[in-house]
């Protein structure tokens, strides 16, 4: 195969990342017919209106996907971390996902996605450094039943 080169970076432009998504989507919907990909996005914004923390996911072909979620120390253990996942799985359920995917680190947040009904489905351990837990939520209850 000719006509291309290579080329290995620590970042990706904008107009790389959007020919990757485009791609990928249009490859998804003519293979598995769902053209859903969407953004879903929660911020939590400071009195000057700044961004100070949130979410920051998808949803497509039926699921839900946390790509990252952050709190600032200040506003940890206060119930709204809760409120936000809840909000992400309202709204995923709102755009007819069934289930939900996310990872976290070991020492970031494991036990509050279990105790949000999130069950983990594995752990990726690296040689040095802290473990990556991948978890699961059923979002669709009558999906689990069947």
């Amino acid at each position: 195969m000719t006509g291309f080169t290579l080329a290995l970076s620590d970042t990706a432009d904008s107009a790389l990342q959007a020919v990757i998504s485009d791609g990928l989507s249009s490859y998804n919907g003519e293979m598995g017919g769902a053209r859903d990909r969407k953004p879903l996005t929660i911020a939590i914004k400071g009195e000057d209106g700044a961004p100070i923390g949130g979410l920051l996911g998808r949803t497509s072909m039926g699921l839900l996907f946390i790509d990252l979620f952050y709190l600032p120390k200040e506003l940890r253990r206060s119930g709204l971390g809760s409120h936000i996942l809840k909000m992400a799985e309202d709204e995923a359920r709102a755009r007819g996902c069934s289930a939900g995917v996310l990872y976290t680190v070991s020492f970031q947040a494991p036990d509050f996605y279990k105790r949000h009904g999130w069950t983990v489905m594995g752990e990726v351990a690296p040689s040095t450094g802290a473990a990556r837990v991948f978890l699961t939520k059923v979002l669709d209850q009558s999906a689990a039943a069947a």
